[in-house]
């Protein structure tokens, strides 16, 4: 992730919607594909900050009315009545937390945050997903839902019907259980997982969507050469087995986690998780001069494995000296590092497609 700046030249952040040097109003411009300043023109009207862009604008209306978006809309002519829309990131959330329970707010919140930085990698590795046609199907949504309350400090089902985190056919659904720090930790400490955090879940759920959108119908012979036959054992026979039995001895020299071994499509998402964390690495660290002029889509599979795992030395000595866990906790095998490259292909050539017929359609 790459940072900004004001007009004041204070830096901004990605999350950010005020300059805490010059106090005004800062938002992600869809023009200029930055944060900016917002200089206000009038009523709901603002004009972005950059002084290459002074695109119109208006706050998306979970920014103005609910204070969970940092997005801006291209603003309509000063004819048409001036509103304030969802934004296009906004819209693919088709289920929000109960805002009348204390404390879903703050986690709808931590939750929109993660999906904006899930949705700008995609952007940044030009992978295509969409809310409606035309686009990839199955359009992409989410839903951030609640299987319990919090009372007295104790979480208590509510009804019969428990959410699981997971993925279905496009819809993405979050268990707002997760934007809780203290009950995401417990679980990782429980499930012995390196890391647990929002942004793993959402790279994981999103690993299955392209599976469908990139995968499915199109280059199954090659996944099954790489990750194995998804259709048998069956997923559910799997699933039982591997909470029944753990995974195999040996999981470490074939997967990039211990959850990968239950099954070739846990396997999948887990891996292309994995390679949206050495992309958003390494975009971040080339941003932030740590690492010299890289550029994400320009490097090839093992250029981006062996930068990433360069970096990762510094992070983890970084990390310990403060006594936290290790930024980069994966063993990379001959293995893991060849379904890295598998995901590599099909995202560049998801790439290289999507600007084939932005190209055709420009035409």
């Amino acid at each position: 992730m790459r940072t900004f700046t004001c007009v004041c030249g204070n830096r901004l952040f990605f999350e950010n919607t005020h300059c805490l040097a010059c106090q005004r109003d800062v938002g992600w411009c869809p023009v200029c594909r930055s944060i900016s300043a917002l200089l206000a023109e009038g009523g709901v009207r603002f004009v972005c900050g950059n002084e290459s862009c002074r695109a119109g604008l208006i706050k998306c209306r979970n920014y103005l009315i609910e204070d969970i978006c940092n997005r801006c809309i291209s603003a309509p002519p000063e004819d048409r009545p001036t509103t304030s829309p969802l934004c296009d990131w906004c819209r693919l959330t088709a289920v929000i937390p109960d805002l009348s329970v204390p404390g879903n707010r703050q986690k709808w919140y931590r939750l929109e945050v993660a999906k904006r930085r899930l949705l700008y990698l995609l952007d940044l590795l030009a992978l295509p997903y969409s809310g409606a046609a035309p686009g990839p199907s199955p359009p992409l949504s989410f839903d951030f839902k609640a299987d319990s309350v919090p009372r007295d400090g104790v979480w208590r089902m509510m009804t019969a019907e428990r959410v699981y985190t997971g993925h279905q056919d496009g819809k993405i659904t979050i268990n707002i259980r997760e934007a809780d720090d203290v009950e995401r930790e417990k679980l990782r400490v429980d499930l012995r997982e390196a890391h647990r955090t929002l942004a793993g879940h959402f790279r994981h759920e999103i690993g299955h969507y392209f599976w469908q959108v990139l995968i499915a119908g199109q280059h199954e012979a090659e996944f099954i050469d790489r990750f194995g036959d998804y259709r048998n054992p069956p997923y559910s026979a799997a699933l039982e087995a591997y909470y029944r039995d753990g995974p195999p001895a040996d999981w470490q020299a074939r997967f990039v986690s211990a959850y990968s071994a239950m099954h070739p499509w846990e396997d999948f998402a887990e891996t292309f998780a994995l390679y949206l964390d050495i992309a958003d690495v390494l975009d971040t660290a080339s941003h932030n001069e740590l690492a010299g002029g890289l550029d994400v889509q320009s490097l090839d599979a093992e250029e981006m494995i062996a930068t990433y795992l360069e970096l990762g030395v510094a992070a983890n000595e970084l990390n310990r000296s403060m006594g936290l866990i290790d930024l980069v906790p994966e063993v990379l095998t001959p293995a893991v590092c060849e379904k890295l490259a598998f995901v590599h292909e099909r995202v560049t050539s998801a790439r290289e497609n999507l600007a084939l017929c932005a190209g055709a359609t420009s035409a």
